[in-house]
């Protein structure tokens, strides 16, 4: 058990916030190292001399940040996907336009860290776990061998049911292909794209090569892949090593530009229109129907990353894109916001030649998904549990944004908040002039997930960041933010 040295100020006030912060940094930084267990709470309030209710309270926070796991008969402990941090230097100041790829601070890229990650303590364990036991007892002995590479029939099943009834998918099972997350997904339909997948039919040369309007020869096995702009910086090593080379093109208030879009001459676009990343913009009527009309005019292909579309708060559900033209997008989405990452299941709703490209792929590739996991999932669809589980982590999440929101109004009403209709973040945009990267590290300090946009625009834009609140409980908004203020001003 690790033996800590902790310096508090009692005078300072906030003791809780101080051992969080303690605490952070020493596992950041190597001093606590990752399955390290540390003193019980008594034990170690009675060391400083605090009130077990502080101690209490520390530990929570840090098991919200993924810092450290708590079980019953384990005690607490630092978190296994815990890692020491490398010091990085920050850029200058009032960089706002780092081009897509550009590296950002290595703790703003620690998983359980994420502006966008859910809050993983409401797995609903027992549930799941009904779920798989009702597999287990019925499952034949058959069904436990190598499965269909696209994904057990009954998953496939349900799924486009859901789907059809939720999104207002235009979906058939036979084109529906489990995949292991929307990342595997996307990587699998840019191949197909470019032709690097065995019976995908297209090329590169079918979908064309433009730079600055001027044409210029096909390169074999690449596709020119259009992007928002600003956009996640993590999934584009992802889609160039899949053989995109990537076209910026702006979002606005009404989500992603059709008409400069079309100017690019690209022949496939990647979209998040139900929230978009970081801006959290919804894609307006008037654009969908401009995008649907494009893609049908030029035989484009529009790659639909369904993200953040379980969690509306403010308006009606929005549906998606493939529902309008399902010989024209291929839909991507998975469990990994609504249930858990580390599941690694999602799905890929296609036309037939792409998904069946996509599902050969899978079989040369990895053969497929886990079998036990597609059946469980199916049930836990089936039997309504995945409908009461989204209808509850709905209602959380909108208290903890609203929670969020009301903070950040009272002790920074210089920022101005976007893009809170929808999804597990928000954007703080800044005043002129403010350092981006200092305010992110001022957050992250407080336990605020937060990133700054700069590093995500291809053009310039104001000085923003991507704060999330889905691991931000309530009762710690208020003082976390007030922290975060304190912390710009000194």
């Amino acid at each position: 058990m690790a033996d800590l040295h902790l310096a508090v100020d009692r005078a300072a006030g906030g003791i809780a916030g101080q051992i969080a912060r303690e605490l952070r940094e020493a596992v950041r930084h190597g001093r606590l190292a990752a399955g390290e267990r540390l003193p019980a709470s008594r034990e170690l309030a009675r060391d400083l001399g605090l009130s077990r209710g502080v101690v209490v309270e520390a530990y929570e926070q840090l098991v919200a940040e993924g810092f450290l796991t708590s079980k019953v008969g384990a005690g607490t402990r630092v978190a296994p996907m815990a890692r020491r941090v490398p010091a990085v230097s920050p850029p200058a100041a009032g960089n706002a336009s780092g081009a897509p790829g550009a590296e950002t601070p290595g703790h703003e890229c620690d998983y359980g860290r994420r502006p966008t990650s859910p809050d993983l303590g409401f797995f609903p364990r027992g549930r799941w776990l009904a779920s798989t036991r009702r597999v287990l007892a019925a499952l034949p002995a058959d069904a436990l061998d190598y499965g269909d590479p696209g994904g057990v029939p009954e998953l496939r099943e349900e799924l486009a049911a859901y789907l059809r009834r939720v999104r207002g998918a235009d979906i058939a099972p036979e084109n529906l292909v489990i995949v292991g997350g929307v990342a595997q997904g996307l990587n699998l339909t840019v191949q197909a794209l470019a032709g690097r997948l065995p019976g995908a039919g297209r090329t590169g040369e079918d979908l064309g090569w433009f730079v600055d309007g001027t044409a210029h020869p096909p390169r074999p096995g690449r596709v020119r892949l259009a992007v928002e702009d600003p956009t996640g910086l993590r999934q584009l090593p992802l889609l160039r090593s899949a053989g995109a080379d990537l076209v910026a093109v702006p979002v606005d208030g009404e989500g992603v530009d059709v008409g400069a879009l079309a100017a690019t001459g690209v022949r496939a676009v990647l979209l998040t229109p139900a929230h978009h990343y970081p801006t959290g913009v919804v894609l307006s009527p008037r654009r969908r129907a401009e995008l649907i009309e494009w893609a049908a005019a030029t035989g484009a292909t529009v790659l639909e990353d369904d993200y953040d579309a379980e969690f509306r708060f403010d308006r009606d559900p929005v549906g998606c894109l493939q529902g309008l033209a399902p010989d024209r997008v291929v839909l991507a989405g998975s469990v990994s916001k609504s249930l858990a990452p580390g599941l690694r299941l999602g799905w890929v709703a296609a036309p037939p030649e792409i998904a069946a490209a996509v599902r050969l792929a899978r079989a040369e590739l990895d053969m497929g998904s886990p079998v036990l996991e597609q059946h469980t999932l199916a049930d836990f669809v089936r039997s309504g549990a995945y409908d009461r589980h989204l209808r509850r982590m709905r209602r959380e999440y909108r208290t903890r944004r609203d929670t969020l929101v009301r903070a950040l109004a009272e002790h920074l009403p210089q920022i101005t908040v976007h893009g809170v209709s929808a999804g597990l973040h928000l954007l703080a945009e800044l005043p002129r002039g403010w350092d981006e990267r200092a305010a992110a590290r001022a957050a992250q300090a407080r336990g605020l997930a937060a990133e700054p946009v700069g590093p995500m625009r291809r053009r310039p834009g104001p000085p923003a960041l991507v704060m999330g609140f889905a691991r931000l409980p309530v009762h710690r908004a208020d003082e976390v933010v007030r922290g975060f203020a304190r912390g710009l001003h000194r």
